[in-house]
């Protein structure tokens, strides 16, 4: 018999744009080298399937991974960091022509069946825009949180700030902008020229209270170093931009910890007690986030939810089933209800739970519904049983 895997999943960190161009691919190859050579085990998903760019910055060549005997997908590695990417599974000019659930089918085989190792940290290099593989991520994965980066033109930051927003939306908790291209210096007279405006990743970031992770300068040589697959802080480690980039690795690497929440991802058979969450290692305490659950249990009175700012509730699996807000309970335009009520049985019970990356639960219910999707934030303003009791 094969021992189970008892390994500490890594921390997962997306990298993220609102647009394309902004340099995200050279951002997160270049952190994650600066994090392997401050010591770290690190690993890069090209979850940009479409447009799959990081095993050519890190020279990796274009043959196929092999497989292990127990057929899970060995990573590429190229400057101490592992790499999986669409470009190492297909021919460098044949172009990834999938539909949404082939492309979420890949990504969830980049991450579940690739033999990473043991890994501290595991860099998600997502693709420009708020669509459906960072959906699917934020779904799919506890993320310990993203980096947005963008350029300090007006257009860049307002695209950015949607991309911040969505994941806001999903809890993945933002460790941070990055502003790429930040004025570009003059290799002879050293005069400073701000391209594309000046501190607007910075502004940003105050505006929205989120943190600012620093400025990566425009330097030529990036072009030549992502050409030439050698990272920026590898071939020219002193450079302003290379020395920004291991900056921001250094301030990631102590990012993204225990968020106060139970442990993801689980899969919970009621039935028998299989695959219940591990409660959260911090104490409730009153200035804990509202949009974090503590605690997830079932009683008599229902199913126990105790989040991090010590409020409990209990809800029952008849109200929670009613509150199904998924196509087939509601009209997804008006957000009319499509469930009779009278065709949902008194006794309905709730038979597997599952964690919806950071912000959601899924359930199933003894009738066999099971496409519902239950937000933190629509369960924190349900009714408790008990109060309906009184």
């Amino acid at each position: 018999m094969t021992a189970p895997d008892t390994r500490a999943a890594p921390r997962m960190i997306a990298i993220s744009s609102g647009k394309g161009g902004v340099g995200k691919s050279t951002v997160t190859a270049n952190i994650a080298v600066a994090m392997a050579q401050a010591g770290l085990a690190v690993g890069i998903v090209d979850a940009d399937i479409y447009g799959p760019s990081i095993p050519g910055m890190l020279g990796i060549a274009g043959d196929k991974p092999a497989m292990t005997p127990e057929g899970k997908v060995i990573p590429a590695e190229a400057h101490g960091v592992k790499v999986i990417s669409m470009a190492m599974l297909s021919d460098d000019d044949k172009p990834a022509i999938l539909r949404g659930p082939m492309v979420t089918k890949y990504l969830q085989m980049f991450v579940r069946q690739v033999d990473w190792g043991a890994l501290d940290v595991l860099l998600l290099d997502l693709p420009p825009g708020t669509g459906d593989i960072q959906l699917t991520l934020a779904q799919a994965f506890p993320l310990a949180g993203a980096v947005v980066v963008s350029t300090p033109q007006d257009v860049s930051l307002k695209i950015a700030r949607r991309g911040l927003r969505m994941m806001e939306q999903v809890n993945v908790p933002i460790l941070g902008i990055v502003e790429n291209m930040s004025g570009f210096t003059c290799p002879s007279c050293g005069t400073l020229t701000h391209i594309f405006h000046e501190g607007g990743g910075e502004a940003i970031a105050q505006e929205l209270a989120v943190p600012f992770l620093g400025k990566v300068p425009l330097d030529p040589a990036v072009v030549d170093c992502g050409d030439d697959g050698i990272p920026l802080v590898t071939a020219a480690p002193g450079s302003p931009a290379a020395m920004a980039y291991a900056q921001i690795a250094a301030t990631l690497a102590r990012a993204g910890g225990d968020m106060g929440g139970i442990a993801t991802p689980f899969a919970w058979t009621l039935a028998d007690g299989t695959g219940k969450p591990a409660p959260a290692l911090a104490p409730p305490t009153p200035d804990g986030p509202t949009d974090r659950l503590r605690a997830l249990d079932d009683d008599a009175a229902g199913l126990a939810l105790c989040w991090a700012d010590g409020y409990e509730q209990h809800l029952s699996p008849r109200d929670l089933r009613l509150a199904c807000a998924c196509a087939q309970c509601r009209e997804e335009m008006t957000g009319a209800q499509l469930l009779i009520p009278d065709r949902v049985p008194l006794d309905i019970r709730i038979t597997r739970i599952w964690s919806v990356g950071n912000y959601a639960l899924g359930m199933a219910f003894s009738d066999g519904h099971d496409t519902g999707i239950y937000t933190f934030k629509s369960l924190r303003t349900m009714r408790s049983t008990e109060l309906e009791d009184v």
